[in-house]
């Protein structure tokens, strides 16, 4: 036996940078462990992992369940997460010892684990949080099977700590929903389909969506999860004598809220205008910025005469932010379309830590996963309040991703705030043709050309 593990990695990324986990003592006493418990242990192959999985994280809340998948391409090893039509890529998966590594170098997250017989994997998920914390939950997972196609059954019976409620026998159609947490009330749209006991969904928030949502209805107990290596989310809830639904929600290792929900009439709506959440602050219409570029060193300012006489969005985001991830590809593919009309797209990024070194690698990653070579700039902080205070022509930051629309006479002509990703559905598609209208709209401007009150055309 030797202190030194073999690594096998199923992806090489020069500049891949984790944090080292066996720098602090007890780091390295877990570390003697492991190695002393590895002894005369079967080292772990591709073929132990082939298949797929039911993975859960600990939640606060009991079980967060969701499908892990490992499967060979061209000799690759790769795993991905199912959460109901969504598949998440990850960016690795390093094998040593008995250990594997699954990556999410675009989150700066990982999840970690020893095969500790076969089929049965422990370990935790870990993942560089607001102020440079971890977020960290224990993890394990069991091989349903060694077919990658087919996939375990996300939620198993209802545990007996969970009272049945007799009441309403579907969740199926749209839901008022309010979250409560310790500051205030939001509201939300609930979206669920569902199929025997098997229900997939979201939640519509003023700032954008709560991914793909799986799980079951059985007995008057709703529950839902979703994991995508930036959120750990449960949803639990009951049924009411009256029709609704009333439980609690859990994100990560510490975030908590409770939610109520009454079906929704068609003709309600429970969410803001997200065209008119963030308005100018000054009375010229323009929108001024000027931050260092990670990609090419330069610092890019709105008056450069590169914006000159042309159409900008403005996207302020975070690479952390899964709907940032989300609208990415379309910024890409809008810059391709629609560069030699004249569209610019700068990129402001706001990120966890505040230290340039880490922040800017993880503009990097983001940058590269998503084929941009348009401006991104680093603005600060991903705190709201502090992210404001950057951009004194703006009301308030409410959301990430805000997009800014600029005419070619250098004037805001609309901003939106938030961004309705694929697990939306229907609402994803209406919002993805409402931005490119715009952007068509604004490219076939002259310059000098009509003033709007800073919301969509029609």
């Amino acid at each position: 036996m030797t202190a030194q593990l073999p690594v096998r990695s199923f992806r090489s990324t020069s500049d891949s940078s984790h944090p080292d986990r066996w720098r602090t003592p007890l780091g390295i006493v877990l570390f003697g462990l492991l190695l002393l418990t590895g002894c005369g242990t079967k080292e772990i192959e591709a073929g132990d992992l082939q298949g797929a999985w039911r993975a859960i994280l600990q939640s606060p809340g009991g079980e967060l369940p969701f499908a892990l998948v490992f499967e060979s391409l061209s000799g690759e090893l790769r795993a991905v997460i199912l959460n109901g039509e969504e598949r998440v890529s990850t960016s690795g998966v390093e094998l040593a010892g008995t250990e594997v590594t699954i990556r999410f170098e675009w989150y700066d997250s990982e999840i970690s684990a020893r095969l500790t017989e076969p089929g049965r994997l422990v370990g935790q998920w870990r993942r560089t949080s607001a102020e440079g914390a971890n977020t960290v939950m224990q993890f394990a997972a069991s091989r349903h099977s060694e077919s990658p196609e087919q996939t375990p059954q996300r939620f198993g019976d209802l545990p007996e700590s969970i009272p049945a409620s007799q009441a309403a026998t579907k969740v199926d159609g749209d839901w008022q929903v309010t979250f409560r947490d310790e500051d205030g009330e939001e509201p939300a749209r609930g979206e669920f389909e569902q199929q025997g006991p098997l229900v997939r969904g979201t939640f519509l928030t003023p700032t954008g969506d709560y991914r793909y949502l799986e799980g079951r209805y059985e007995s008057g107990v709703l529950r839902l999860s979703t994991f995508d290596g930036a959120h750990a989310f449960l949803f639990q809830a009951r049924a009411t004598a009256d029709g609704g639904l009333e439980g609690d929600f859990w994100s990560r290792d510490t975030y908590h809220a409770t939610w109520t929900a009454e079906p929704l009439g068609e003709e309600d709506e429970v969410l803001p205008d997200p065209w008119k959440e963030v308005t100018l602050t000054n009375g010229d219409g323009l929108f001024r910025f000027s931050f260092p570029d990670v990609l090419s060193g330069d610092t890019v300012s709105s008056d450069d005469p590169r914006f000159d006489g042309k159409v900008v969005l403005v996207t302020i985001f975070g690479t952390w932010c899964p709907n940032c991830n989300d609208k990415a590809p379309l910024l890409s593919s809008w810059h391709r379309r629609y560069k030699a009309e004249g569209l610019e797209i700068v990129g402001l990024a706001y990120e966890f830590t505040g230290d340039p070194e880490r922040d800017g690698l993880q503009i990097r990653r983001f940058a590269r996963r998503h084929s941009l070579d348009f401006p991104l700039l680093l603005a600060g902080i991903s705190d709201k309040k502090a992210a404001a205070l950057t951009l004194p022509d703006l009301s308030a930051v409410r959301s990430y991703p805000t997009t800014l629309f600029i005419g070619r006479d250098g004037k805001v002509r609309a901003i939106h705030s938030g961004f309705a990703g694929p697990g939306t559905g229907e609402h994803h598609s209406a919002l993805v043709a409402e931005h490119e209208t715009l952007i068509q709209e604004l490219l076939a401007e002259n310059v000098g050309g009509p003033e709007s009150d800073a919301s969509p055309s029609a």
